[in-house]
């Protein structure tokens, strides 16, 4: 299995830290990330946009592998709450590693800093 090609909505984040523990998100449709063939990812963080360069290096399996975003340029709106744009665009750039397990894609941040869980974009 690839990231090219395919688009993403996220579904939750999970946090290592138990008193935070996972936040769900309410409309995943309003945060997405597709990823192009050419290297580029283009994101919809809730009522704003964004773009990133993306790097992944499967693993033997085809399954996981590692994952890394460039700097995310992404427009400034405000968006009403309760919105998570502010939260993925500060850690996308710590994410390393991803997971296809059970039709999901999770992306691991580096130092335990969390999973973000995404189901396949219709």
């Amino acid at each position: 299995m690839t990231l090219a090609g395919t688009q993403w909505e996220l579904v939750a984040i999970q946090s290592m830290d138990d008193a935070q523990g996972t936040t769900r998100i309410a409309a995943p449709e309003r945060i997405s990330v597709r990823f192009a063939a050419d290297g580029r990812a283009a994101f919809r963080l809730d009522c704003n946009r964004g773009t990133a360069t993306w790097q992944a290096e499967p693993a033997p399996d085809s399954l996981s592998g590692t994952l890394q975003f460039g700097p995310v340029a992404a427009t400034r709106a405000f968006c009403p709450p309760p919105s998570h744009e502010q939260r993925v665009v500060r850690d996308l750039p710590y994410v390393r590693s991803y997971l296809f397990k059970d039709g999901k894609l999770f992306m691991s941040l580096m130092a335990d800093g969390g999973i973000y869980e995404w189901r396949r974009a219709a």
